[in-house]
């Protein structure tokens, strides 16, 4: 996996003077990134910060460090590689607080990782008789260190609004990171309802299934990391059996070349022989296991396919959402013009209506009228 940041915070870092030795000098104007890396190839933990793209803080962590706590809210520590001295301003104590704790887990992890080595060292150039016997032990590493979730829960806050720090001041709180999360699969069989009824079913589905479906995929992405680690951890005891067996086999060959050590040479080739046998059903089980692994992060892959297959399709059917309550609303527009397009209608109606009421009362006079007229003559 190469190197991989594990922990990561934010404050103001500053370095002591190289003339005095004693005062503080601020590396950054305002508070930057501090994060714990991890190199798995070479077990080694640094600590990287960077302001734009110049490397202000390059710290490897060796048993021989100390974080000192100095107050509520500074640290520091001293590098004898980078012959200077870091120290750190926080924002609160509870920062500095978990900070120290991670610098003396990694600078424990720093310590168990190069007692590993050097015992793997000395196995390796000093041979002993049990390791001609087949008892090899396995390459260990160090267990892969997640963040803590202070960094999931810690929102980012804008740098520009921040107080320039001094080893007794604030600093900012470190960023958030947002987790990716999968899609749900397409609904279907839904009843039909009303446009905006319908909508909100939809969404209230996808947001069900998503939520669901994030916690899946979180799951296999930690599963597709282990599996590369692991492939990574079986080729390093693969490369060193075979070196192993390469040894056994010049060693066989010594002890025949040997005279007057005929019932030695037996036993050794005897001991050598199942030590190599031994080995080599070990490679051919680790061998089935790596092609194990490589299937897993093959499915792995394929799942990361479908779930873009299924962001894709969650985003047409928003799409088509949006669409819908737009022809909904120029529908509501619409039906609203046309009855009050009828309330006038109706209006004028009733005004023709009352206009020819008073037309044929005056016909009606005039007939009377007329008929009078008629009756008098």
């Amino acid at each position: 996996m190469g190197e991989q940041p594990i922990y990561s915070t934010r404050a103001h870092v500053f370095q002591i003077d190289p003339n005095t030795k004693k005062n503080w000098v601020p590396t950054s104007k305002h508070a930057v990134t501090v994060s714990y890396f991890y190199d798995s190839t070479r077990n080694v933990y640094r600590i990287i910060s960077l302001d734009g793209s110049k490397a202000i803080i390059n710290s490897t962590i060796t048993p021989n460090m100390t974080f000192t706590k100095t107050s509520q809210k500074f640290g520091q520590w001293a590098d004898s590689r980078a012959n200077t001295v870091y120290g750190l301003g926080f924002s609160s104590e509870h920062h500095l607080v978990k900070f120290a704790e991670k610098f003396a887990e990694f600078k424990e992890a720093a310590r168990l990782a190069k007692e590993k080595s050097q015992e793997k060292m000395e196995l390796t150039s000093t041979p002993s008789q049990e390791s001609a016997a087949g008892d090899i032990q396995s390459p260990l590493t160090p267990e892969s260190i997640n963040g803590t979730d202070d960094e999931r829960a810690t929102p980012d806050v804008t740098q520009n609004s921040e107080p320039r720090a001094e080893p007794t001041q604030n600093a900012l709180p470190f960023t958030h990171r947002p987790v990716n999360g999968a899609v749900p699969t397409f609904l279907t069989h839904m009843h039909p309802v009303a446009p905006n009824q319908q909508c909100s079913t939809i969404s209230k589905h996808w947001e069900a299934e998503l939520a669901a479906l994030k916690g899946n995929n979180a799951k296999l992405t930690a599963a597709l990391l282990e599996s590369t680690a692991n492939v990574k951890q079986w080729k390093q005891q693969l490369a060193a059996y075979q070196e192993e067996a390469e040894r056994l086999h010049k060693r066989v060959t010594e002890l025949e070349c040997m005279s007057g050590q005929a019932n030695v040479i037996k036993s050794h080739k005897t001991e050598l022989n199942q030590t190599i046998e031994e080995l080599e059903s070990t490679l051919k089980a680790k061998e089935e296991e790596i092609e194990r692994l490589k299937e897993e992060v093959d499915n792995a892959h394929q799942l990361q396919a479908q779930r873009d297959s299924l962001t894709q399709k969650l985003l047409e059917t928003e799409t088509r959402n949006k669409d819908l309550e737009l022809q909904l609303n120029e529908l509501e527009q619409r039906l609203e013009s046309s009855q009050l397009e009828q309330e006038a209608f109706r209006k004028n109606l009733k005004t023709l209506l009352e206009i020819l009421d008073g037309k044929i009362f005056e016909l009606t006079e005039l007939r009377d009228n007329l008929a009078k007229l008629i009756e008098c003559s």
